[in-house]
């Protein structure tokens, strides 16, 4: 069982190792195997590092007991899309911008509860949220649609280092 509380900067190495595993097992076979092999737990770590220390959204972890390693993480935020609100402004639009674990994570039921600890999180500031998923993405798109997400039918290319990600956006009201 994983008990989930807020990041701290320590927590970065471990965020770190979550977030390269998951994508290389998540995305094996959606993404070319040189990119997932590019990624790096000491780049992440200090991306990580600094995104928790600036105050960058929160980001939550799922701590595993009695092991005391993160197994999952998530980031929260407002959104950073121009068009996300159906008002004229975003501020009423929160974002999901990141819900990793890590493989033998996987469906244990620490994603919902990282999952729904993040909803709890955006709830006070914003009425809706949105996220970004890979179109390919069939297990997280499951995911997310379980979850109450709809695709709100905006796309787009995400161009990381020469490989263009499609991406979906999806979104939710928080009530």
């Amino acid at each position: 069982m994983a008990f989930i509380r807020p990041a701290t900067v320590t927590d970065a190495p471990g965020i770190a190792v979550v977030h390269v595993e998951s994508w290389r097992a998540a995305y094996r076979g959606l993404l070319p195997q040189v990119v997932l092999d590019g990624l790096s737990v000491d780049r992440r770590a200090t991306s990580w590092r600094d995104s928790i220390g600036a105050g960058d959204g929160h980001t939550l972890v799922a701590v595993d007991e009695p092991s005391g390693r993160v197994c999952g993480f998530v980031n929260v935020g407002p959104s950073r899309d121009p068009d996300a609100a159906n008002s004229d402004t975003t501020s009423s639009i929160g974002e999901l911008r990141a819900i990793y674990l890590l493989p033998d994570a996987w469906g244990t039921g620490t994603g919902r509860r990282l999952h729904d600890a993040a909803l709890e999180l955006l709830r006070p500031d914003f009425a809706e949220a949105t996220l970004w998923v890979l179109d390919t993405n069939v297990r997280a798109r499951a995911f997310y649609e379980r979850m109450g997400w709809y695709d709100d039918g905006v796309t787009k290319n995400d161009d990381r280092g020469g490989v263009v990600l499609s991406e979906i956006r999806y979104r939710r009201a928080l009530p």
